[in-house]
């Protein structure tokens, strides 16, 4: 049996597959974006379902297959599915998504990148199942108990989507009028930000993507920037001091927002940070509330374990294969299809190397200025209180 049919045949993750192949409207093309001149090249650009999102709407799907009748089985069935979805985000995928759009019916593969999601994924599960706990001590009745967290839930699932936009209403007015904004990797939430102030307040300023291993997510935004309009500059994250003396702010996104207002996200966070702050250039993270999470963190050693990525690297020498370019022929269909036809210029590690490739980092609260939020513009100190109040 393949990956495909294993989904197919687990509801938890099958529903969860089909809710992150969705696509939803990009936040940045509202109607004030597509009347600008850019917004054609914008207009037609969609975005996936963010994934606790996701989760939660699977959440609700449990509800209303559970054949529980009282709250504690309700909340059993809730947690059995959480854990299904957690080992399938550290695992990292793949989500068989159907073009439903196409004339054909295959199905294409992506993957969640393993251990780089289930933070935000854990904190929205683990909001929901709270505010279950607290429906059920507000209204004993099981059955109404029920049908009102269904209601509520998809009033929070659909206020949760529009995360994105409300963040970008209040982070833009922080990118000025002829600035260089520097960021890392790919992050929706701050693509719609920067999207935002290009396009709807027409401000004219430059991004700088730092590009790092292995998702190629600096070079996925410098395409949505530049199809936008915005001068776009990629340049590796190794080289991140380098550049740093020509930047005026940073702008981050992050895979978790820790009590102590720290963050997790894609590694190389922290050094940038270190870095900003060192320069005194103000550090900006764009987050979504529910990916306030309560883990307290004292270091990188404190994170919780995020899977293994490092085995899937190759080393490329790519220097050796520009040089070689001309015996190359890369339009040719069979090369771009053949694994081996890379191989001369694949370095080979001996068997006693190992790879560690870890894809989150965690940056303290003293290198972060604020917090962008659909709960407004945050201190980091402000985190904690705002945890107290979603989990109260």
């Amino acid at each position: 049996m393949d990956q495909k049919q294993q989904h197919d045949q687990h509801p938890v993750i099958s529903d969860l597959c089909f809710h992150l192949s969705k696509v939803i409207s990009s936040d940045a093309t509202s109607d004030d974006v597509l009347s600008s001149n850019n917004a054609s090249q914008t207009s037609n650009k969609r975005s996936s379902t963010p994934l606790p999102v996701a989760a939660i709407r699977v959440l609700l799907n449990v509800i209303r297959r559970s054949k529980a009748e009282t709250m504690m089985g309700l909340q059993a069935d809730l947690r059995d599915a959480t854990n299904d979805m957690m080992q399938f985000a550290r695992r990292g995928g793949p989500i068989h998504k159907r073009e439903s759009f196409a004339s054909s019916c295959k199905y294409n593969t992506q993957y969640l990148l393993a251990g780089r999601s289930h933070i935000a994924l854990s904190s929205g599960c683990e909001l929901f199942l709270k505010y279950v706990t607290r429906a059920s001590l507000e209204t004993p009745n099981f059955t109404q108990c029920k049908s009102q967290v269904l209601e509520r839930g998809e009033r929070f699932a659909e206020f949760s989507t529009q995360a994105r936009s409300r963040i970008a209403i209040v982070g833009s007015p922080f990118v000025r009028e002829g600035s260089v904004v520097l960021t890392h990797g790919q992050s929706k939430v701050v693509e719609a930000l920067l999207l935002r102030a290009a396009l709807v307040e027409k401000k004219r300023f430059r991004v700088i993507v730092l590009e790092g291993r292995p998702d190629a997510g600096g070079a996925k935004s410098a395409k949505s920037y530049s199809n936008a309009g915005i001068p776009t500059n990629v340049v590796l994250d190794s080289a991140m001091g380098y550049i740093m003396e020509r930047v005026d702010l940073v702008i981050v996104g992050a895979e978790g927002v820790v009590e102590n207002g720290g963050t997790v996200n894609k590694v190389g966070t922290f050094a940038l940070g270190v870095m900003a702050k060192e320069l005194g250039v103000p550090f900006y993270v764009a987050a979504e509330s529910y990916k306030f999470t309560r883990l307290y963190p004292l270091n990188n050693a404190d994170l919780p374990e995020m899977g293994g990525i490092g085995g899937s690297l190759r080393f490329l020498d790519t220097l050796a294969w520009s040089a070689n370019a001309n015996n190359y022929d890369t339009t040719d269909e069979k090369n771009d299809k053949d694994p081996n036809s890379l191989q001369p210029y694949v370095v080979n590690l001996p068997s006693a190397v190992t790879i560690e490739n870890p894809p989150c980092d965690f940056t303290p609260a003293k290198y972060i200025t604020l917090l962008f939020t659909d709960l407004g513009v945050l201190t980091p100190s402000a985190v904690s209180d705002e945890l107290i109040r979603l989990y109260q």
